[in-house]
């Protein structure tokens, strides 16, 4: 499993760190301190991505609506078939009225 290349106790410690996070206000502060805007919006527009490819939404499309580049979406869509299947777990309980999209195979 590649997750096993980010295990580690500095990571753990993150991970625990988001679960505890009590609501949105304290995640934006949270988040705020701990990255840097670039990153922020980095993390962002990668689920964004992943929800408009999701949508069967073309390459095209999806760079000029996030500005993503063609190799951040080429990214994700490899993460998306190939991955944790975590992109479509997430998207699912944030998008319930979305998953009868599924995205299309390469």
């Amino acid at each position: 499993m590649q997750i096993d290349k980010i295990r580690g106790k500095q990571t753990d410690q993150l991970i625990e760190a988001v679960l505890a996070l009590s609501d949105k206000e304290e995640a934006y502060r949270f988040f705020d301190d701990l990255c840097t805007i670039s990153e922020i919006q980095s993390l962002s527009q990668r689920l964004e991505v992943a929800r408009m490819l999701r949508m069967k939404k073309t390459y095209e499309k999806i760079k000029n609506e996030t500005g993503a580049s063609t190799a951040t979406i080429s990214r994700v869509r490899r993460c998306l078939n190939y991955g944790n299947d975590a992109y479509d777990e997430m998207l699912e309980r944030l998008y319930p009225e979305e998953k009868q999209f599924h995205l299309v195979e390469d």
